[in-house]
Formats: structure tokens, sequence, C-alpha cells
């Protein structure tokens, strides 16, 4: 996955509470496995007038113009400020996928739902928990501000706004660790390929009946 170092981006706000995976990515729309094509049909419900099912063309439906995402003003947005328990709802990983897709690289809110919060981790996405009160304030500061950003970064665990305030974050030195290096479990496991290999080759020695 892509590493996650230090991101400057610009905030998109998404200001609802308890924004379930449901919304985040229909139940229509889980038919494949892969972690690609969900883009397009994140927060299908809420982006379109129409109803969105798999394989419409979405470049055809109609928009919905008071959704924050179909805004000119916040197209290319890269990080997601929420609400508090954002992510609750099903365990699904195409939330995840879907906010990957699109450009979402780093999301903001008082609390996320567990298994959404670990989720996100594993796909290269950083949540980030801030107080209430802080998450208060750049809502006020992204609706008074055209194109107000923030700087993100992991090493320093700040969040910096355009008036060189800071804010702190806490997170895990684990997942941190393979955030810096782009390491999901795929990545963590081909760490020890060397040894794997090793491995096997000390096995078709010892019981080479079990690779016959």
């Amino acid at each position: 996955m892509t590493p996650f170092t230090r991101l400057d981006g610009l905030v998109v706000p998404l200001d609802r509470a308890n924004v379930d995976t449901d919304a985040i990515i229909p139940k229509q729309f889980l038919k494949s496995i892969k972690r690609t094509g969900f883009g397009d049909n994140l927060f299908d419900e809420w982006r379109y007038l129409d109803h969105g099912e798999p394989g419409m063309d979405c470049a055809r439906r109609p928009l919905n113009p008071e959704f924050s995402l179909n805004q000119a003003r916040y197209q290319g947005a890269s990080i997601l400020l929420a609400r508090e328990n954002f992510g609750c709802g099903s365990s699904r990983e195409h939330a995840v996928w879907a906010l990957d897709e699109y450009g979402i690289r780093c999301l903001i809110a008082p609390s996320f739902a567990d298994i959404f919060f670990a989720n996100c981790f594993k796909s290269g996405l950083l949540p980030l928990r801030l107080q209430t009160e802080v998450v208060d304030r750049l809502f006020n500061a992204v609706e008074a501000t055209p194109g107000y950003r923030l700087v993100v970064d992991l090493s320093a665990q700040t969040v910096t706004t355009p008036d060189g305030e800071a804010f702190g974050f806490e997170v895990d030195p684990f997942r941190k660790e393979c955030l810096l290096n782009g390491w999901d479990d795929i990545g963590l496991t081909l760490r020890h390929a060397d040894e794997i290999r090793a491995y096997e080759a000390r096995r078709r020695q010892e019981a080479p009946w079990l690779f016959a």
C-alpha cells in the first residue's frame, strides 16, 4: 500500500454524526472482493439524485448539488472532516476502499467505529481522533474559508492549520510504523520472505512426501 508520511490536503466536510458503512458504500455495490471499482459509488445515496445500481454510468447520473463532495470548492479533497462515530454499522472493508479510491487519505473526527478504524490502517488511510471542540473549530474554518487545507504530519503526530496552529494526535506505534512504511498485512509477511523460503526448503528435505 502507499506509505503515509506527510499530507498537505484540501479538506471536505461531512457534517453528520453516526455515518454508517452502508451510507459510505451501499450494500448493492458489494459484489467484488477487489479493492477497486468503489470510488464512483462512495456515499452513493447522498451524492446522486437517483437510485444507484452496479454497472450504471455514474458520469451520466444526476448529482445532488447540496452534497459537499459534489461542490466545486471541495474537488480534489484528500482529508475528510466528520462527526462522531464515523464508520459505524457493518464491518465491510469496501467502505475504506471506496474512500481510498475517491482520493481520501486522512479522516478527522471525534470518534470512529472500532472495526472501521482498524480497516483504515490496513488500507493506508489515517483516521485521526481530535477533541470535539477542535473538530467544531475546523468545521467553522472550512465553511468560512474556500480552499481550506490542513497539513497532517504522521511522524510528528500533528495537524497544522493554515495559520500555523498545531494539534497533536495519538496513534498506536505499530500502526504508525506500518503506515510510514506502507506495510499492509501482506507487506508485513513479505518482510520475512527469506525466512519463509528457508523454512520451505528445509521442510522439503525433512519431509519430501509432503511436496510430492
